[in-house]
């Protein structure tokens, strides 16, 4: 089998890898990042979600993430350098309601993210179309992943492990430690719809329908339904299916696709055939894969709670801040309540390196939704902008690792902040 080496292996090119790899890379590790799509950006370009969620802490309207986060704004032409604040955005991009704001044009996305990892090429690779597949434990160290693509399988030795899939592959594979919410929550593929002319009665109208067809047997699950007129006048971003599903299963995560895309035709023909606006619309495309919210976590050196959230808890490694409401979906049809959480809104809360470093695995860090944290307070912390912030944390540690000679998980976060800082990264500061 052939066999790759280098320092850092970031497992997963979404939010969380993306900014891990460049912060590796950026802090002189020979870095490899693997994807499976043919693009990075995770939940924003593979399933179409364009928001940067966790940005901004919804009372107070402050950034609590900074760093690679905020330089990609900047970069994308949204926030102007100096930018501290949601009045530093551009009115049209923010969606108050939320404390978020979205962004243009997904596919400036994926070619920004190319043109990040390019420049950094001397100390970054990239391998697209590439999955992980199992992985190799000798001694308590990931002593190799393997890797699937058109080069058939590759064995990949790197002497520090990130894994950033999202469900925890790297981790699980390697004997670590983990857990999962009950229920699960649900999956949703994101669709849009072009030529359409909205009105005042536009939602509504179109929640009512989906309503009756949901009775009448024509739609198995919804809810809400979101409809949002973010990249055109005339162009409907929805965010409506409703797929329970545990993305882990293979087949379970098949059948979540295919009736997820059933879903998304379904909501377009209701629509077409029954809201004023819709008569000459047209179905444009919908994400290339259907957005997962919540699969397995680590259990962790530390693990972020719901009284965390709700103490605002300090800690001195603490290397990223959330800020995002309990967003908790429920499997089951909701219109007037998406949410069964409370809608708790915390303040600015410290994320700790240790919920980055899994059990008995001394070389692997865990970044994004699948980091420590218990089923409420993930509900908080597994939003885009937030996942950035963790990747951007463990790409640094792994580097600072790999210049120390030692492992990330007996790495001092304390340690890590310091350098974030110094990157104008780590968690908020009212400074």
């Amino acid at each position: 089998m052939k066999t790759i080496q280098t320092d850092v292996l970031v497992c997963g090119g979404g939010c969380a890898g993306i900014a891990a790899a460049l912060s590796s890379a950026r802090n002189g590790a020979q870095t490899l990042l693997i994807e499976r799509a043919g693009f990075s950006g995770g939940i924003i370009t593979t399933v179409g979600l364009p928001y940067f969620d966790g940005l901004i802490d919804k009372p107070s309207g402050r950034f609590v993430v900074k760093g690679i986060a905020l330089e990609l704004l900047q970069r994308l032409g949204i926030a102007k350098p100096g930018a501290k604040s949601i009045d530093d955005l551009p009115p049209e991009l923010v969606t108050k309601y939320w404390g978020s704001m979205w962004i243009p044009n997904v596919e400036h996305f994926k070619v920004l993210t190319d043109e990040l990892i390019l420049q950094q090429s001397e100390k970054l690779k990239v391998l697209y179309h590439s999955v992980a597949c199992d992985v190799e434990v000798k001694e308590g160290r990931v002593a190799a992943v393997i890797i699937a693509n058109k080069d058939g399988l590759t064995r990949v030795e790197a002497k520090q492990v990130i894994d950033c899939t999202g469900d925890g592959d790297i981790a699980h594979w390697a004997g670590c430690p983990t857990i999962s919410s009950k229920p699960l929550m649900p999956l949703t593929l994101h669709f849009r719809i072009g030529n359409v002319v909205p009105t005042k009665e536009t939602t509504p109208t179109a929640k009512k329908v989906l309503i009756e067809a949901h009775k009448e047997g024509r739609l198995v699950n919804f809810y809400g339904p979101g409809l949002i007129f973010a990249f055109a006048k005339d162009e409907c971003y929805v965010h409506a299916t409703r797929v329970p599903a545990d993305a882990t299963n293979a087949a379970d995560f098949t059948r979540a696709e295919i009736q997820g895309r059933k879903d998304a035709w379904a909501i377009f023909n209701e629509w077409k055939a029954k809201v004023p606006g819709f008569e000459n619309s047209y179905y444009i495309m919908s994400g290339p894969y259907i957005g997962v919210r919540d699969t397995r976590r680590i259990v962790g050196l530390n693990v972020l709670t719901l009284e965390d959230l709700q103490k605002t808890t300090r800690h001195d490694d603490a290397v990223a801040t959330g800020c995002w409401f309990l967003d908790i979906h429920p499997p089951e049809v909701s219109v007037d309540k998406p949410f069964t959480g409370s809608g708790f809104q915390p303040k600015p809360y410290d994320i700790s390196y240790r919920t980055l470093v899994p059990q008995k695995v001394s070389n692997l860090l865990v970044a994004g939704r699948c980091h420590s944290a218990s089923s409420e307070a993930s509900a908080s912390s597994r939003v885009t902008a937030t996942a950035m912030a963790l990747g951007e944390a463990a790409g640094t540690a792994a580097a600072l690792a790999m210049k120390a000679k030692s492992e990330v998980g007996t790495f001092d976060g304390v340690k890590v902040r310091e350098t974030l800082a110094k990157q104008n990264g780590g968690p908020f500061s009212e400074a």
